[in-house]
């Protein structure tokens, strides 16, 4: 039996789970409050607190006389990287700590991998970081060379779903042209051809707005809010990161309560939602130009794919492009255990940071 303990570290929570053979046999939220993490001065700090609590849930779920077979943790702020599996090693150990490439909780995914398997006497893993950098070299070209377009993209949902979209249609995921719109809070819309994720709208800074984010703004006019003097930089990102979209708009960003705000009659709730799936359908549109309108699907995920409402009215839209298909939700946890057993499997090579 092969066995994967999973972590995935967020800003509140410590999310872990054991994956046995690809069946999930246990799994547990650590929820951390602000008086808990008020004693940390960094969030490296944590590192320590969150790994006990690890420690002494890992041997009441163990199955009796089993050991585990690898670790994995979410993959942090690291330099751009191929999409795929790499093992810990002390460069990627290096980079997480000094927060070099940017500070986020998931650093201390790899880390408190690299210390549990070490424990155990196993390897440690991430799986496909939002740092995944295949772009072709067009895609980089902003319009100001002081300010290239970056990679920046769920690509753990969406490299997970693409690959189980092909395992399902009895294809190679290399062959398969596809466009994938990862639809959470923030909206990364990512053209896939030859397995290479070439292009995709940076979910913080372009692309549709979304329940929170701005996504593409007019360039004037941002310019000009940003020197009125109404915001210093701090809250002006706040503002375009966090403060937009359907939160701007309506006040909140819950998709269900736009949903039930329409069915009671709220026209400009439903003008709103219009305009967001607009702005996703046109993003397709424009991705679909990356692949010369060879698509073979169009794939929604994230967890506005839930939605009937929202999905349906995207494909309305975009299914003279290719079939549209629906992969609601997004198990990160999953994920993570199916990139290790691939590689355990000879599935898939793993990569050197």
């Amino acid at each position: 039996m092969q066995i994967v303990l999973v972590i995935n570290p967020g800003s509140t929570s410590t999310k872990v789970a054991l994956y046995c053979d690809y069946v999930k046999a246990a799994d547990q939220t650590f929820y951390h409050t602000a008086e808990e993490l008020a004693g940390f001065a960094q969030t490296i700090d944590q590192l320590e607190f969150r790994l006990e609590l690890i420690k002494a849930w890992l041997p009441l779920v163990l199955p009796v006389g089993e050991t585990l077979t690898a670790v994995v943790g979410r993959g942090g702020m690291l330099k751009p990287l191929h999409s795929g599996v790499y093992s810990v090693n002390q460069a990627m150990r290096q980079d997480l700590i000094s927060g070099v490439y940017g500070i986020h909780a998931s650093n201390l995914g790899g880390l408190l991998a690299e210390r549990l398997a070490a424990l155990h006497a196993v390897q440690a893993f991430i799986v496909d970081p939002v740092s995944v950098d295949e772009f072709d070299p067009v895609a980089r070209f902003s319009g100001l060379p002081e300010l290239p377009r970056v990679s920046m993209l769920h690509a753990l949902n969406i490299r997970a779903i693409a690959l189980r979209h092909a395992q399902l249609q009895k294809q190679k995921y290399e062959t398969l042209n596809l466009i994938v719109a990862h639809l959470g809070g923030g909206f990364s819309i990512a053209p896939i051809t030859g397995g290479r994720v070439i292009d995709v709208n940076n979910a913080n800074q372009n692309g549709p707005f979304s329940a929170e984010r701005a996504g593409t703004l007019p360039v004037y006019s941002l310019v000009r809010l940003c020197y009125s003097g109404q915001y210093t930089e701090n809250e002006m990102i706040k503002k375009i990161n966090g403060k937009a979209g359907l939160i701007a708009y309506l006040g909140t960003g819950d998709l269900r309560v736009v949903e039930q705000r329409i069915a009671a009659g709220d026209r400009r709730a439903a003008e709103v939602y219009m305009a967001m799936v607009y702005q996703i359908g046109k993003e397709i549109g424009a991705m679909a130009v990356t692949l010369k309108g060879k698509v073979d699907a169009i794939l929604l995920t994230g967890g506005m794919a839930h939605s009937d409402q929202l999905c349906c009215g995207i494909e309305e839209l975009v299914n003279w492009i290719a079939a549209v298909y629906r992969y609601p939700g997004e198990d990160e946890m999953r994920a993570l255990a199916e990139g290790v057993f691939r590689v355990l499997k000879g599935e898939e090579i793993l990569r050197t940071y």
